[in-house]
């Protein structure tokens, strides 16, 4: 029987260690000689945010101008004790989907799993498109705890 020994190439490869072109800082970059920045769809972020005021990471009005309505006065009643804080583990964020309503193109409905230690718990929230193309939370609901009681 042989053995294949898979050889990598190191960081002097073809590219070399300093870009494609052989000298430093002669890479794709994007504004002001940074990296491009990449951004995640609008319903990652809204779970991560939401996730880190759940969780007692953040304050709950870092959401003012990302919750309007009964979304934000829910998240306002969890605050106080948010249902993600635990000293033994960090929530992370494990599954995150999104579809749009068949009746409204402009919003999306969101639900996600959220690790916490060995469980795992729901979160849903809906996100709306303002005329001013920005998404904003309208609803969110976690575990049977909604603010539509």
């Amino acid at each position: 029987m042989s053995t294949r020994t898979r050889r990598t190439r190191g960081p002097s490869g073809p590219a070399g260690p300093t870009g494609p072109a052989g000298r430093a800082g002669t890479g794709p970059r994007g504004r002001a000689g940074t990296a491009p920045r990449r951004t995640a769809p609008p319903h990652i972020l809204f779970a991560e945010r939401l996730l880190a005021v759940l969780s007692g990471d953040r304050p709950v009005h870092s959401m003012l101008g990302y919750a309007a309505g009964e979304a934000y006065d829910e998240l306002v009643r969890l605050a106080p004790e948010p249902p993600f804080r635990s000293t033994d583990w960090r929530p992370a964020l494990h599954r995150c989907h999104c579809r749009r309503p068949a009746t409204d193109s402009d919003a999306l409905e969101v639900f996600a799993t959220v690790a916490t230690g060995d469980r795992f718990r729901a979160l849903a929230f809906r996100l709306d498109r303002g005329a001013d193309l920005r998404w904003r939370c309208s609803a969110v609901a976690m575990d049977g705890l909604s603010g539509t009681r």
